[in-house]
């Protein structure tokens, strides 16, 4: 006979079951293969080489100086992300917000890319629309103006401290970092806290989950895709940003890629080309560790990147 039940009965019966432990995320293990491959492609490079890789389905790892301090160049621009939407989500920023462009940046190092640097005093733009910018086309004078916005590089430490990333810190235009800004410019971060602040970004973890898909889609954006992402087929997405100065290239990417999701992080230092040409040895080095990166764990993916 069967016995019908009430629904009350059913809501008080699941409310009394114990909730099922969410299944906690494997732990990074070392992947011999890919290191021995990373090993191989780095070596002979001239000058530092800093590699983090982490395959968040499985833990698959490797690593090289992955804790080991880096120049950010523009990579800064994701701590400063960081920052704006915390402040964003207490209310003390509004995205919708026009804002007045200062005349107090004296940023000398305009490029052609930077938008922003072509307004003058008392030009407004939604502070949104900076954001985009920042991480889109990389814009240095939007990104200072959101620097600034935000409280300046001692905010933007702060809560990168805060939130347990010890190494990655803005050292431009913020006071008692000036003898880091000498060795390290702009910025410095480890590969593993450059690419944990993406995964942090990817799992809804940073600020809030609403915050996170809103900075996830941003990062999604890139102009820059000659690099890391030419190695990756058109049709699989990655968040990515890219940091190139003089002696130093550097690109973290978070890619959905068919097999799961896995966060990369190339970084090198006081390298001795200095071109900025696409044959540049950083460049070459980064696309080669991305295009096996991404063969290695979707072994079956038959696509290959155009010579």
């Amino acid at each position: 006979m069967m016995i019908k039940r009430h629904p009350l009965l059913l809501l008080l019966l699941l409310a009394a079951a114990p909730l099922r432990a969410q299944t906690p995320p494997p732990a990074a293990h070392t992947d011999p293969v890919l290191a021995a491959t990373l090993d191989s492609l780095a070596r002979g490079f001239h000058g530092r080489v800093g590699i983090y890789v982490r395959h968040l389905p499985t833990g698959r790892s490797a690593v090289m100086n992955a804790d080991s301090v880096f120049p950010t160049a523009s990579m800064i621009k994701v701590p400063i992300l960081l920052t704006l939407f915390d402040q964003v989500e207490q209310g003390r920023l509004d995205l919708d917000a026009r804002v007045p462009y200062p005349d107090t940046l004296n940023y000398r190092y305009v490029e052609p890319t930077d938008v922003v640097g072509y307004m003058t005093a008392g030009d407004t733009l939604p502070v949104s629309e900076l954001a985009f910018l920042m991480l889109t086309v990389s814009d240095n004078v939007a990104s200072l103006w959101l620097q600034a916005l935000v409280g300046g590089g001692a905010a933007v430490n702060e809560w990168m401290d805060a939130h347990g990333f010890v190494q990655t810190r803005v050292n431009s235009r913020t006071p008692g970092r000036e003898a880091a800004r000498s060795v390290y410019g702009w910025g410095q971060t480890t590969p593993r806290e450059i690419a944990e602040a993406m995964v942090m970004i990817r799992e809804g973890r940073a600020v809030s989950p609403r915050a996170s898909q809103r900075m996830y889609r941003m990062l999604t954006n890139s102009y820059w895709k000659d690099v890391a992402v030419s190695q990756l087929p058109p049709t699989v997405q990655a968040a990515t940003k890219q940091g190139f100065v003089d002696r130093s290239r550097s690109e973290v990417l978070l890619v959905n890629a068919p097999t799961g999701d896995y966060v990369l992080a190339v970084i090198t230092a006081d390298q001795t080309d200095e071109s900025y040409e696409p044959d540049n040895e950083g460049y070459r080095l980064i696309r080669a560790v991305s295009r096996a990166v991404y063969q290695h764990f979707n072994p079956d993916d038959p696509w290959r990147p155009l010579p």
